[in-house]
């Protein structure tokens, strides 16, 4: 069985101080459970993929730490 089956995705779209980006979007690379973070442009600032093995998981990640950022 693929360990990537026993993974959930969630991708969490950011909103920032524009002169803040770069500092944010490192402070989001640093939590362990995002894979990824991009910059992008439009309505959101920055992208983040959060990899977890459950959704549970996705309650203390998001709105506990990421949010926080």
């Amino acid at each position: 069985m693929c360990e990537e089956a026993n993974v959930v995705t969630a991708i969490v779209l950011v909103r920032t101080d524009v002169a803040a980006i770069p500092e944010t979007g490192e402070a989001i690379a640093e939590i362990p459970e995002v894979s990824e973070v991009y910059s992008v442009t439009g309505e959101f600032d920055l992208v983040a993929m959060v990899r977890v093995r459950s959704h549970e998981e996705l309650n203390s990640v998001i709105p506990g730490r990421l949010n926080r950022v």
